[in-house]
């Protein structure tokens, strides 16, 4: 079997929703999908999958390690996020390759499930205390073990207008510990709650929040610090006592070796459609267990990335928790007729060859978008910008 094209599809659903899916074709007639972690660069990314394909089109699919060595090192300089992003879709869809010919679901082929099903956590979220109150009870009411919402921007409203918001650190700090304080308190301590700094703040403002929401005992805080420095997670972890993730924009094994090593945070937030793939997603996994440290598998993404993640976490001793942005099946089922299980609060990929998920070609064509664009913007109260 010989890999025979690459397609992209940088896609948008009905409800507006950004997609890139990479399909993986072979002369067998069997397919993989995969999916791309920063879709509004999608136009380079996509240039990326082209120059790629070179080595990949012609090649057993089943040489993951091989092939993962040579789009990540072929052109000496190593690869960046654009081309780990590219890897990422199309190794996805390879392991897909691999799974559906072997006739079996890629969780038995990563080593056969540990457990039945992966506890996820939804994405919830409001305009003000009230609104996010009202959203946390709907998902605990459908079923979900766990509440989410991020760092709150401290403009007239929390909706961007322009794509342009506002977030002051102390203020947001002050809004957060109210936030965290109300929620604990209205949903009890059986609902765990993960809070998402999302790179929001400096080191001096996430360990003032940090210290403040200690007796709130969330589940974690993620990406407390910008992503650029591994090392300042030292100094984070001498200050404070919550346990913490991050990982989400990490491109390859290599940022995660200070903070697994030297055990500075307590979850991993492997972006697998972002760090290489499945095939390094494995090594970060299986090294961050020797460390007793969890994963968390980041997807913010579509139903691929859900089913992949998944299938990793079905697979993996050491799993915290697996973000799940909405209950798959819920939308997108058009362009995704096939996506993985989900019931009161846990995903589990079905018992058949492959992810447990497809995809309709012919409308994606019909969906095909520009994918370039910029993620919400946000600044200070002095005009200064700052990490959305």
């Amino acid at each position: 079997m010989k890999v025979t094209e690459i397609k992209s599809f940088p896609i948008t659903d009905d409800d507006g929703r950004l997609y890139f899916i990479v399909k993986v074709e072979t002369d067998s007639g069997i397919y993989g999908l995969g999916e791309v972690g920063i879709v509004r660069w999608g136009a380079a990314i996509g240039k990326a999958i082209d120059h790629l394909s070179q080595i990949v089109i012609g090649q057993d699919p089943f040489s993951t390690e091989k092939l993962w060595q040579h789009m990540f090192r072929g052109s000496f300089f190593p690869a960046d996020k654009v081309y780990s992003c590219a890897i990422s879709g199309i190794d996805i869809a390879l392991w897909d390759i691999k799974s559906k010919a072997l006739g079996m679901p890629l969780y038995k082929l990563l080593g056969g499930p540990v457990r039945d099903k992966v506890v996820c956590y939804p994405h919830t979220g409001g305009d003000n205390i009230a609104e996010l109150l009202e959203s946390c009870k709907h998902h605990i009411a459908e079923g979900w073990k766990f509440v989410r919402w991020h760092q709150p921007e401290t403009g007239d409203s929390m909706r961007y207008v322009d794509n342009f918001n506002v977030l002051e650190p102390v203020d947001s700090v002050r809004i957060a510990e109210e936030q965290i304080g109300t929620i604990r308190e209205e949903i009890g301590q059986d609902i765990q709650i993960c809070f998402d700094v999302h790179t929001r703040l400096d080191t001096a403002h996430a360990i003032t929040l940090c210290r403040a929401v200690e007796q709130f005992r969330p589940f974690f805080m993620e990406d407390p610090l910008r992503s650029e420095n591994p090392a300042s997670y030292r100094t984070l972890a001498r200050h404070v006592a919550l346990p913490i993730a991050a990982g989400e924009q990490w491109s390859s094994k290599w940022p995660f070796r200070e903070v697994i090593e030297e055990e500075l945070i307590n979850y991993a937030r492997i972006d697998l459609c972002i760090v290489g793939g499945l095939t390094e997603a494995l090594k970060i996994t299986h090294w961050a267990e020797t460390h007793y440290i969890d994963i968390v598998p980041h997807n913010p993404l579509g139903p691929v990335s859900a089913a992949v993640c998944v299938a990793l976490c079905m697979a993996s001793t050491n799993v915290g928790v697996q973000e799940m942005p909405r209950r798959p099946g819920s939308y997108a089922n058009e362009l995704f007729p096939k996506q993985i299980e989900w019931e009161d609060g846990y995903a589990w990929c079905p018992d058949e060859p492959g992810m447990g998920v497809d995809f309709n070609e012919d409308l994606a064509e019909s969906r095909i978008i520009d994918p370039t664009g910029w993620s919400p913007q946000l600044r200070r109260n002095d005009g200064a910008f700052t990490n959305w």
